[in-house]
């Protein structure tokens, strides 16, 4: 049982993706990175955080593995739960949320393949949520941005002071998190017939809730492995 005015926080971390840009027939998540699973580097963060509880949602099948590979070896002890992902990023992220049956005030969700999370980054998020009930990490784009038509041209070019490329985590309170990805799933349908692709948790926020999205300054460093020219940037940064 929790003390009043404590204020419990979860964090969900996503390692369920295969990672085709990759090129690699190890999942992006589990190579390494000086020696370590790229996966560790954020589950460390988590774990030397202010966070409470980890929810690790992994690749179907991968659950024994990543119990002896990654919780075990490493000794996380805040990993209260491993859960097997979906097909899309946010059927993965709705079974992570639908697995905390534990007291939760505000749900952090986190791309595992971002290794460079911080604890001040996890700091500025949290002060914010509490605040503003959904937030998201983010930094200024550094490139001019063109936005192209059906055939390649040229169709505009946005103001960049105001375009913000968007990390991870994403915070939001439980309740609005939970009512937006239940209303996701059960519009789904609805969705992909009529084109909408859901990208990430904020647009889920954004288009079902109706609530605004702080963005809150992440860093540049706070980069996800895609490419295998991700990999050699993350052996520079660690």
């Amino acid at each position: 049982m929790r003390r009043m005015n404590e204020i419990r926080t979860t964090a969900i971390v996503l390692a369920a993706g295969r990672g085709k840009r990759m090129q690699s027939s190890v999942h992006k998540q589990y190579l390494l990175v000086r020696n370590k699973p790229v996966l560790y580097y954020s589950l460390k963060a988590f774990e030397g955080s202010i966070i409470d509880d980890i929810v690790l949602v992994v690749g179907e099948g991968e659950e024994d593995f990543c119990q002896r590979e990654i919780l075990d070896k490493y000794g996380f002890h805040k990993i209260r739960t491993i859960v097997c992902g979906g097909k899309e990023r946010y059927h993965s992220v709705a079974y992570g949320i639908r697995s905390i049956n534990w007291e939760c005030d505000y749900i952090f969700i986190h791309d595992g393949a971002r290794p460079f999370v911080d604890d001040e980054i996890i700091k500025r998020v949290f002060d914010e949520v509490k605040q503003s009930k959904a937030c998201v990490v983010g930094m200024p784009v550094k490139d001019t941005i063109k936005i192209a038509d059906e055939k390649g041209f040229v169709a505009g070019t946005p103001d960049r002071s105001r375009i913000w490329q968007i990390q991870t985590p994403q915070v939001f309170e439980k309740q609005l998190i939970v009512a937006a990805y239940e209303r996701l799933l059960t519009e789904e349908e609805k969705l992909l017939a009529e084109g909408v692709i859901v990208t990430d948790d904020a647009m889920v926020v954004e288009y079902f809730m109706k609530i605004p999205v702080k963005l809150v300054q992440g860093s540049y460093e706070n980069i996800k492995i895609t490419t295998p020219e991700d990999l050699k940037i993350a052996e520079t940064l660690v």
